[in-house]
């Protein structure tokens, strides 16, 4: 038991860490910010503008390494709206994070279209892809990075 706790650990802590990092700069960025005490299914903060006073609510994804590719699920497909964003961090070690602020729109269509091409190609003995509830996102270009502009 003990175990598993272990191997789930660093997910847990890259995780974490993503989300205060992106807490800190939406307060850098004059936005008030909570991080919901449990786990919220839809999002990881809710800011207000203080300026404008928008509500948004924000899902964080947090990677390590070099690529940019996130692991998200089917129900992202479905989570969309004017005032539902993105953040994906990518830890660069002890270096600044490199942050991608993305409208939940179109990640929703990104990995739809993706998961349908996942579906169409075949695998690596020909065979075809069984469905299942897992979705990539990545980034080909650097188009929304820090793109923080896209919140106000």
């Amino acid at each position: 038991m003990s175990e598993n706790i272990e191997n789930k650990q660093p997910l847990i802590s890259i995780g974490n860490c993503g989300e205060y990092l992106v807490a800190g700069e939406l307060e850098r960025r004059g936005f008030t910010v909570a991080v919901p005490m449990s786990n919220a299914p839809d999002f990881d903060i809710l800011a207000i503008n203080r300026e404008t006073k928008k509500q948004i609510a924000i899902q964080v994804k947090t990677v390590k390494g070099s690529k940019s590719n996130w692991t998200l699920n089917k129900k992202n497909e479905n989570l969309k709206g004017d005032n539902i964003f993105y953040v994906f961090v990518k830890l660069n070690g002890l270096d600044v994070p490199d942050y991608y602020v993305v409208p939940s729109d179109f990640v929703a269509k990104t990995i739809t279209a993706g998961h349908k091409e996942w579906l169409d190609t075949p695998g690596i003995k020909g065979q075809q892809h069984n469905d299942n509830n897992m979705r990539k996102f990545s980034l080909a270009d650097d188009k929304f990075k820090s793109a923080w502009n896209l919140l106000k």
